[in-house]
């Protein structure tokens, strides 16, 4: 599986990507160390929407190109895995949907959504706010889950995923 966290660091590794998120949100977004500060990021980046679309429009290049290179080097491989799962938290509101032969969503209601930002630090509403909403990326899904029970409930829709999708 391919997730978008992985995604996004490797792009925040680029030093052409780390001056222009300098340049573009200041120095309060880069650590000391010439990292990027994603939670700084976030912060700034989720004030208003312009900010939002800046670093969407610096980011999401490098996080396609790293996401081709992951899938065609999955698919060079001798043999191929049986199925290639990528995580895209901003599918919809990339207009991305197209370039998977399926779109899986997992929800959950949303206080339990708020309790899970919240935990990582950030801001339920502001990110929530330019986001497709959870019924419309529902309804948009091939196949859907609403996790809110245990980990190994949500394993076990998983589990069945694969076995419908695998080739």
């Amino acid at each position: 599986m391919l997730s978008a966290d992985d995604l996004v660091h490797e792009a925040y590794r680029d030093p052409g990507l780390v001056e222009e998120v300098r340049a573009r949100f200041g120095d309060t977004a880069v650590r000391p160390d010439g990292t990027i500060d994603r939670a700084a990021l976030g912060r700034l980046a989720f004030a208003d929407a312009d900010a939002t679309r800046d670093l969407e429009r610096l980011v999401h290049p490098g996080v396609a190109a790293a996401r081709d290179r992951w899938v065609a080097a999955q698919r060079a491989r001798v043999p191929p895995p049986p199925l290639l799962v990528c995580e895209v938290p901003l599918l919809y509101e990339a207009g991305l949907e197209d370039r998977f032969d399926a779109v899986l969503v997992v929800t959950a209601p949303e206080e339990l959504r708020r309790e899970r930002v919240a935990a990582r630090g950030q801001d339920f509403s502001a990110r929530s706010a330019r986001q497709v909403s959870e019924e419309v990326k529902v309804a948009r899904a091939d196949r859907y889950v609403v996790n809110d029970g245990t980990p190994s409930d949500l394993e076990a829709w998983v589990a069945a995923r694969f076995a419908e999708y695998a080739l």
